[in-house]
């Protein structure tokens, strides 16, 4: 059965409120008058209602002719926009890009750049997740990701490309008043030895989750993220090591410190983003070109 409301119907509705009159509307759409007048009569024979009251002078809208015009536009321009989106798609648009960034960098430069990117791609779906060390691979391992941020600059597959974002360097660090501020620096493994390490979890499904900084025989507290392994450092739960440029407002402020070690472990990661090689998607390749030309230390500050 064909339906009553066609498109075409619509945008005649459309084009009479507008012109507010059946003969403008009739120009705008390189019609004659006769026609425009043939498919409202018809619209209303079909669907059995009036939805236009010809009782005055000029023709006016029905309470129904206008709950059809106020609808039939939100119809409209939906299929204005997937007529768009498929077109789009056509010529290489994603319809949606997936991106996973990594808890050790800071978010707001990644923000920026979807803020840029909707100005002029507004139809095209961001995913943003976040997971942590290995689950960031993971994430686009297995095909759940088109784009990471801040992996570990080690590359798991061939089929992946990548590029250099900077260095994170991470320090022994602890609250001002744990008790390992009492004792006399260096301070020995032993006595680190004697606290629990906070850690966070590796977020890894599929790849082997790894972890860090952990002293053989020492407690720990797991926490979901960095985030919450830093807060937690910082009420003095746990001991660890944190990358420094998250944690540089709370070392200038004094509310962590970071002591000097008898067994000093220097640790920097190189860091990446990274996208599969055979991704040809324009969305992905405006992402990682707008990348490459950033101030990526944005990243770390």
């Amino acid at each position: 059965m064909q339906p009553f409301l066609t498109l075409d119907a619509l945008r005649v509705l459309d084009a009479i409120d507008r012109k507010q009159s059946f003969a403008a509307a009739a120009d705008e759409l390189f019609r004659v008058p006769s026609a425009v007048s043939y498919t409202i009569n018809k619209l209303e024979e079909d669907l059995g209602v009036a939805l236009f009251d010809r009782s005055k002078r000029k023709a006016e809208f029905t309470k129904v002719g206008l709950l059809i015009l106020q609808q039939g536009r939100a119809i409209l321009k939906a299929s204005d926009e997937l007529t768009h989106m498929a077109k789009q798609a056509a010529s290489g648009w994603e319809l949606e890009l997936r991106i996973c960034i990594d808890s050790i960098l800071h978010h707001h430069a990644i923000y920026d750049l979807i803020s840029q990117f909707q100005q002029t791609y507004p139809w095209i779906d961001i995913r943003l997740t976040q997971e942590n060390f290995g689950g960031t691979w993971d994430s686009l391992n297995a095909g759940e990701s088109d784009l990471i941020i801040g992996a570990s600059d080690e590359a798991t597959s061939n089929d992946f490309a990548t590029y250099p974002i900077g260095t994170a360097e991470f320090i022994f660090a602890i609250a001002k008043d744990h008790p390992l501020c009492q004792e006399q620096t260096p301070i020995s493994q032993a006595s680190v030895k004697k606290y629990p390490s906070v850690v966070a979890m590796d977020s890894s499904r599929y790849l082997p989750p790894r972890s860090a900084g952990l002293l053989d025989g020492q407690a720990r507290i797991t926490v979901s993220d960095l985030q919450k392994k830093i807060d937690a450092q910082r009420h003095g739960i746990g001991v660890g090591y944190l990358p420094l440029h998250r944690i540089q407002t709370y070392l200038q402020s004094g509310e962590l410190v970071s002591p000097e070690l008898e067994q000093a472990d220097t640790r920097q990661h190189e860091l990446c983003i990274a996208w599969r090689k055979d991704n040809q998607g324009k969305a992905l390749a405006w992402f990682v070109n707008q990348l490459k030309q950033m101030e990526l230390s944005r990243f770390f500050n």
